[in-house]
């Protein structure tokens, strides 16, 4: 059942859902699941397998998962103490209407997926980005139409290596498979590639009614000038994508750190990205001077 439930949630963690992971860490007295128990929650309809052991303790921590799938942006644990009786007492007990009578301790963890960033431009600032993200141990993919700019030389650990047509880069996606990525970035080396990729972008994320935030649909960023934006933008637009969904992508992609080189711009994309993914201000202070 450990294998099955662990196999599982890789599985989902790939596809890019969250899992809330309930595991029992010890017992003691009459309880419905032994030490060792597992059962694991996916953010993709609530969809669930495993078992920590059934009746009234299963449901309660199938309930604190929904709750923490709801809540968590950002890896999370906790863990509680169960008394299997409505009068248990005790430090940090929580009782339950059972007639066990035993203790059980669970902890509870809410797994993010590791970022896989789908890189739409295979040149320069691509392969620096690609070579950061080894170093992360994060996942990236790569779509250039030019077949030079996605070779496995280039880009010997990419999940996937694309080279269609910008504007059919999306077509065999949906809102569902879109989820693997955390963020897609627009680094082509062709503006007008550029604007057919965010524009087949966008209609899928508007006809779903997604968000782009890294959890519903990945998050969206365009390298380049804000008076490109402002084109891009105007485009969009006219097309009928709604200025809502417009404020979600971020152009000029990468935190201010002055940015020049490829590789400069790589480590500043990067820290962006991870700032995203750890749910902190990248602009609120963590250390003074003494």
């Amino acid at each position: 059942m450990t294998a099955r439930v662990l196999e599982w949630v890789l599985q989902e963690q790939r596809a890019g859902h969250r899992v809330a992971m309930a595991s029992v860490l010890n017992t003691s007295g009459s309880v419905p699941g032994k030490t060792g128990a597992r059962l694991a929650m996916s953010s993709r309809n609530e969809t669930w397998v495993g078992t920590v052991g059934g009746a009234g303790l299963e449901k309660t921590v199938l309930n604190r998962c929904r709750e923490l799938l709801a809540e968590a942006t950002a890896p999370f644990a906790e863990v509680h103490t169960y008394g299997l009786n409505k009068g248990a007492k005790g430090y940090e007990v929580t009782p339950l209407d059972s007639l066990c009578g035993g203790r059980v301790t669970v902890s509870l963890e809410v797994m993010i997926p590791m970022p896989h960033v789908y890189i739409m431009g295979g040149g320069h600032c691509g392969e620096a980005l690609a070579l950061c993200l080894d170093r992360l141990e994060w996942s990236y993919s790569v779509h250039d139409t030019r077949e030079e700019f996605v070779s496995i030389e280039k880009y010997p650990t990419a999940q996937m290596r694309s080279t269609v047509s910008a504007d059919a880069v999306f077509s065999e996606e949906t809102a569902e498979t879109l989820q693997r990525f955390s963020d897609v970035l627009l680094l082509g080396h062709d503006w007008a590639e550029d604007q057919q990729r965010l524009l087949a972008l966008l209609h899928l994320v508007h006809e779903a009614g997604l968000a782009l935030n890294g959890v519903e649909a990945p998050r969206v960023g365009v390298i380049g000038s804000r008076s490109k934006w402002q084109t891009f933008e105007a485009v969009c637009l006219e097309a009928g994508i709604p200025s809502t969904l417009l404020a979600q992508v971020v152009c000029p992609i990468g935190l201010n750190i002055g940015a020049q080189t490829p590789q400069e711009i790589a480590v500043a994309v990067v820290a962006q990205i991870m700032a995203a993914y750890k749910n902190v201000d990248p602009n609120e202070a963590t250390w003074r001077q003494s």
